[in-house]
């Protein structure tokens, strides 16, 4: 869905509204039985706005079921062993995107996301933002885990993930080099 308002966002025609033409684009994102059976079972224009689209949509596609079934999995998220922060991460971007209608605000998202990470990845993630994280505003901490995330997706690609076994509070000398590097920047940052 945010993919088919992504696209329609793309589309500007003079004088004709957003949910015009989200509603005029609609049939064509759908197939197999989301197309014959259910959007055939209307009537004419019996769809009148966006928001009656995508509730009913949901409401079929969705069911309370499976939207339990998805806020469960969210709710208990928690990083695998030898799961790096950026794998973590997709991974619970992934079980945001299967559950649509989880209804949970992006700060509660990001505290569950924190939550579910080993305790050696939450001390990388605070040291690196110079104290708790989740003293950082939702913003700054989103933007300091997706920056992290992403070097750590780089250093993936760079060489043979070969995890090792550690104590609780031990971090790889790597590790430790990157989270004094984030606090560094940071720190220069700031008096810049």
């Amino acid at each position: 869905m945010a993919t088919f308002i992504e696209i329609c966002n793309t589309v500007k025609i003079a004088g004709v509204p957003n949910e015009a033409i989200r509603l005029s684009l609609f049939s064509f994102s759908l197939a197999g039985e989301a197309k014959k059976r259910w959007l055939h079972s209307f009537k004419g224009n019996s769809l009148k706005t966006w928001e009656e689209v995508v509730e009913k949509f949901l409401k079929i596609f969705f069911p309370e079921s499976k939207t339990t079934e998805g806020k469960v999995a969210i709710s208990s998220f928690h990083q695998f062993p030898d799961e790096s922060l950026s794998e973590a991460l997709e991974r619970f971007k992934g079980l945001l995107r299967k559950t649509p209608t989880h209804g949970f605000s992006e700060p509660i998202q990001l505290n569950m996301f924190i939550d579910g990470l080993r305790p050696q990845t939450k001390q990388l993630l605070n040291a690196s933002a110079g104290g708790k994280i989740k003293l950082k505003t939702s913003e700054e901490a989103t933007e300091l885990i997706e920056n992290m995330s992403a070097n750590d997706h780089a250093i993936l690609r760079n060489r043979v993930h070969q995890p090792t076994k550690k104590n609780l509070l031990e971090l790889s000398s790597h590790d430790a080099l990157l989270a004094q590097n984030k606090l560094l920047s940071k720190k220069l940052e700031i008096l810049t």
